[in-house]
């Protein structure tokens, strides 16, 4: 599938075959291409919660506005963002560059970063965003449909994920197979309405 075709496919399911089992491998599959979506400073700030356990999920679901598509997915993917991993041996993420790659990189992630609170959020959330459709997009060429979802109380999800305190929820990916087709697109704007040359 062309890339181009998985655009235009893509589209936000919300009933999904409960009965359908990804397997192992397509799972991993699918974290493994997400992992190579890019992140500034090459910091790899999100991580890929697989929920797979039955009661939690109900659990989640239950903070989620009880949507059917928590439970009923094939598998549901909770991209979280440690907004310190800048500060996390930031050397890992440079060990196969030259050195005098690294030697430069290195002292400018802390600069850039350092006591810069919104900054460090704001670069996560970039990070799990550009994850989250590289995961949708790897899904549609598998043959699968999926959900962006931010409708859940994120305090609760974090307790029921018992993530630590420098990680923050940023959205759910459900993937699946469709009971129904999505509706027509909602509407779409135009071109001109979006696209603006050089200044407003």
């Amino acid at each position: 599938m062309k890339v181009s075709e998985a655009i235009h496919a893509r589209r936000s399911i919300k009933q999904f075959d409960a009965s359908h089992r990804m397997t192992e491998a397509e799972i991993q599959q699918l974290i493994s291409l997400s992992m190579l979506s890019p992140t500034a400073f090459n910091i790899q700030h999100w991580r890929f919660v697989v929920v797979d356990d039955v009661p939690l999920r109900q659990q989640i679901r239950a903070v989620s506005w009880n949507q059917s598509q928590v439970t009923d997915a094939s598998a549901l993917v909770v991209l979280v963002a440690d907004t310190m991993a800048w500060d996390k041996q930031p050397e890992r993420y440079w060990r196969n560059a030259p050195q005098a790659t690294s030697d430069a990189l290195i002292p400018m992630i802390r600069q850039f970063y350092q006591g810069k609170t919104q900054v460090q959020r704001d670069e996560a959330i970039r990070s799990c965003g550009m994850a989250a459709m590289t995961l949708m997009l790897a899904a549609q060429e598998l043959g699968y449909d999926s959900c962006p979802m931010d409708g859940f109380d994120f305090d609760a999800v974090s307790q029921l994920l018992n993530l630590p305190a420098d990680h923050i929820p940023v959205m759910f990916v459900a993937v699946g197979k469709p009971l129904q087709a999505a509706f027509p697109r909602g509407g779409q704007l135009t071109l001109d309405e979006v696209m603006i040359r050089n200044r407003f």
